[in-house]
């Protein structure tokens, strides 16, 4: 039995959703303690327990301690199942960190698999389903699998609501990727979407990116979401590299002013330009997981988050892998995941 700190690094859900994941992948039953003790209401929150909730049907487990408000938690899987999975958060607790905590074993699984989940699908702490399906599973699906992900109705934070549908077809072994070069950058598009709110801000947050990215007007748009369940707004840039395609969202908040919003996004992708790196912050959070199952691969990227480096972590009480995270200069660090010995 493993035995987790919860509250170490960051002390947030990422460790419980990666462990949960790397339990069902390895079949390695693990405990959990101090669940999310860094956090203003520690504990389970729902979303964390649709995650638990899902990971039990796909990994038929055995569970204790699986409630709302539980510090701790413990979790044996028996047998990884494919197949035809219905997840509903309930609230806008974010559809992709639950697809993250299942996917990488339904990626490995003896057969195809479709997820239907519902919930928020473009939230600020989570990755949107823009980054999902722009920057992540193109490069997951290179390393063997075939995901594909669309969207049938938005959900923004808080109203939730949203509906996204996910088809897996797996394979016996992932192959390692390495990313340590960006390539020249072949498009950049930015695109602001407003759903029940005025137009005007979407606006507001295109005519920023305009004068500061200064990229061309055929590149940017503005879109009116009428489907959606609630009010919400989210700021899309992409850059499409030769070896990858980044993906930097914003998302409009109460007092926040629409300018605010789109200048913290161009931000990100400022830097992210000027580093020469191919892996932005949040994509490399995401890739250690799936590197590390396929025993091999390497990429460059910024600075790493508390979340990177927490997920390492995570990732050694697993499996036999060796992490290494090196700086090669002011801006740009390696991450190499390899077996041990």
């Amino acid at each position: 039995m493993i035995i987790i700190d919860g509250s170490q690094g960051e002390g947030g859900g990422q460790i419980l959703r990666s462990a949960l994941a790397l339990s069902l992948v390895t079949g390695k039953p693990f405990r959990i303690e101090n669940i999310r003790a860094r956090r203003k209401k520690p504990g389970i929150m729902r979303q964390h327990l649709t995650a638990v909730n899902a990971a039990v049907e796909v990994g038929s487990a055995h569970v204790s301690g699986s409630a709302i408000g539980s510090p701790e938690l413990t979790f044996t899987p028996t047998a990884l199942r494919s197949g035809d999975y219905h997840f509903a958060v309930g609230t806008a607790g974010s559809c992709t960190l639950v697809l993250q905590t299942v996917l990488p074993a339904l990626i490995l699984a003896d057969g195809p698999s479709e997820i239907l989940l519902e919930g928020g699908t473009h939230n600020p702490a989570a990755p949107p389903f823009d980054f999902l399906v722009g920057a992540f599973l193109p490069l997951l699906n290179r390393m063997g699998p075939s995901v594909k992900a669309s969207l049938e109705r938005p959900g923004f934070y808080p109203a939730g609501g949203g509906r996204m549908r996910v088809t897996v077809t797996p394979v016996r072994k992932l192959v390692p990727l390495q990313l340590l070069q960006r390539g020249r950058v072949v498009t950049q598009t930015a695109r602001a979407t407003v759903a029940r709110l005025p137009y005007s801000i979407a606006e507001r947050e295109i005519s920023v990116v305009r004068k500061k990215l200064a990229w061309a007007d055929d590149c940017l748009s503005v879109k009116e979401t009428p489907d959606s369940s609630g009010p919400g707004n989210v700021l899309v840039l992409a850059v499409a590299s030769e070896h990858v395609t980044e993906i930097f969202t914003g998302f409009g908040e109460r007092g926040v002013s629409a300018e605010t919003v789109a200048g913290r996004t161009v931000k990100e992708v400022l830097e992210y330009l000027d580093s020469g790196v191919p892996v932005g912050r949040h994509l490399a959070d995401q890739l250690l997981l799936p590197l590390a199952l396929a025993g091999g691969g390497a990429f460059c990227t910024l600075s790493p988050t508390a979340h990177t480096a927490t997920n390492i972590e995570v990732l050694r009480l697993f499996l036999d892998v060796d992490v290494k995270v090196e700086q090669q200069d002011e801006q740009v660090w390696k991450i190499s995941v390899g077996g041990k010995g």
